[in-house]
């Protein structure tokens, strides 16, 4: 056996290695995106539902929350964590999409799933590029959504892009409200590593937390369509849009306090997900 040989099989071992001892710490990254994730969301739904009852609150969604967060003590620090934490969880779901940690498959489904995941980073990519700079005092990027739709928009084929992607947002939309109504989330979970109390936790944020969710993504979705038909950017609405879209609606105060609530027990749910969530990236 030659000593090239050797080597190269020694390299390959530590590099094997290597990739193990890093990949608990992807996994950390992602709980821990999880968790912020989920802070993100129940903070814009204490505003929203402070907004509903005529409390004081706003229904701006994150860019107004990031905002009001950088106006208290220690805002800004606040503000950076968020932005970081959303890195994690934009990280996990590009493995999950690339790697198919969670075995949706390569059929239509899968697929769809897959691409909402990477589409879903995309647009956490600009949450957390507004929390940054904001806390930088550099303003923000403004909406998102409305930027992904401009530069697609300038491509070849471009508003039909942006309706392809409106269609997938719905169709991961009506997956979360699936998962919610049927209570399929609770196959994410660890259970074993949960007390009676935890898995009550779990089901009941994440059944009512992912039903409002599905709707809210599903009105974001449909702003998107609107944008391709239209070719037109200011269509597009992100999760600010869509919740002003529900105040406007008549008895929109009920129902925005009712996704308000759902968007704070999905805060809930993404805290525990973070924590207790089936993770199958490595050792």
């Amino acid at each position: 056996m030659s000593t090239t040989f050797l080597s190269k099989r020694k390299n390959k071992s530590q590099n094997d290695t290597n990739s193990e001892e890093l990949k608990p710490w992807i996994r950390r990254f992602g709980r821990f995106g999880h968790m912020v994730k989920g802070t993100v969301y129940g903070l814009v739904g204490v505003l929203s539902f402070m907004a509903a009852i005529g409390a004081g609150g706003e229904t701006t969604g994150t860019g107004g929350m990031f905002r009001s967060l950088a106006a208290q003590p220690f805002g800004e620090i606040i503000l950076w964590i968020i932005g970081i934490g959303l890195i994690g969880y934009i990280t996990w779901v590009i493995i999950k999409s690339i790697y198919d940690t969670s075995n949706k498959g390569r059929d239509l489904k899968g697929l769809i799933t897959r691409t909402g995941y990477l589409i879903g980073g995309v647009i956490y990519g600009g949450l957390a590029s507004n929390a940054f700079q904001i806390a930088m005092h550099a303003g923000s990027s403004g909406n998102s959504e409305q930027t992904i739709s401009s530069m697609l928009l300038g491509q070849p084929f471009g508003p039909w892009l942006v309706g392809l992607i409106g269609l997938i947002i719905i169709g991961y939309g009506g997956t979360e409200l699936y998962s919610g109504v049927t209570n399929n989330f609770l196959k994410k979970f660890n259970h074993h590593e949960m007390n009676e109390h935890e898995r009550k936790i779990a089901k009941q944020s994440g059944k009512m937390g992912l039903i409002s969710r599905g709707i809210v993504l599903a009105t974001i979705g449909f702003f998107f369509v609107q944008t391709g038909l239209t070719s037109n950017p200011d269509e597009s609405k992100g999760l600010d849009g869509a919740l002003a879209e529900v105040a406007q609606q008549p008895f929109g105060q009920w129902m925005l306090g009712f996704v308000a609530l759902g968007f704070i027990l999905y805060g809930i749910y993404e805290i525990t997900r973070g924590r207790y969530e089936r993770m199958s990236f490595g050792k």
